[in-house]
């Protein structure tokens, strides 16, 4: 097969993967639209560097050696699920906190990039399946044997990917109108994303047993 086919094929796969609902897009729209919009892509650098870390570690074969060691996929699953059900419980507990608004009107960061970046990180890297998802994914496109090219630029590609598309989400949540409106119903907001990250952390936990 082609390379460039190959590399489209890879690459629709798994934009339509960034797209789909999950705790990283609750992660990100939460802090563009709580938080100023440098904050908000920092968080987003975190799931491109978070994504091309699985993918490398795909390409390397960690898929095999999760499938031939159960128990450390059940752990690191279980440890994630913990994470996300952490950051859950978090942003629930914290529905009705006001946010500190600046003189211009502006809402006063409540984080650094740098803390925006690692907590990016952090949701990205808490679930094992994503590695799995780029493994299979890798698995019935890739050639059987994958020239040199292909494992170099492919965790670059899933880092634009990742990082591109939460940047668009950063971009366009950290504007005025969605921010007004997150001002308006914060309580609630906060509470159906800190229960929807919650509830995906313990499906991650629950889900680990099964292993």
């Amino acid at each position: 097969m082609n390379a460039a086919i190959v590399i489209l094929s890879i690459s629709g796969a798994i934009t339509i993967g960034a797209m789909s609902p999950g705790p990283s897009f609750v992660m990100v729209a939460r802090t563009a639209v709580t938080s100023a919009r440098a904050n908000g892509l920092a968080a987003a650098l975190g799931m491109g560097i978070g994504g091309s870390l699985f993918g490398t570690a795909a390409l390397l074969g960690m898929q095999t050696l999760l499938a031939s060691v159960p128990v450390l996929y059940m752990v690191l699953k279980a440890a994630g699920g913990v994470y996300l059900a952490y950051l859950g419980y978090r942003i629930w507990k914290g529905a009705n906190a006001p946010l500190t608004m600046a003189a211009d009107g502006e809402q006063v960061p409540r984080s650094s990039a740098k803390r925006s970046f690692l907590l990016g990180l952090g949701t990205q890297l808490s679930n094992p399946k994503t590695a799995i998802y780029y493994a299979s994914i890798f698995a019935s496109l890739l050639p059987r044997e994958v020239p040199l090219a292909l494992i170099l630029v492919l965790p670059v590609i899933i880092f634009i990917i990742e990082a591109g598309w939460y940047s668009i989400v950063a971009m366009v949540l950290s504007s005025s109108s969605p921010r007004d409106a997150y001002l308006r119903y914060k309580a609630w907001i906060d509470r159906v994303a800190g229960g929807v990250m919650g509830l995906l952390g313990l499906r991650l936990v629950v889900t680990a047993a099964e292993v």
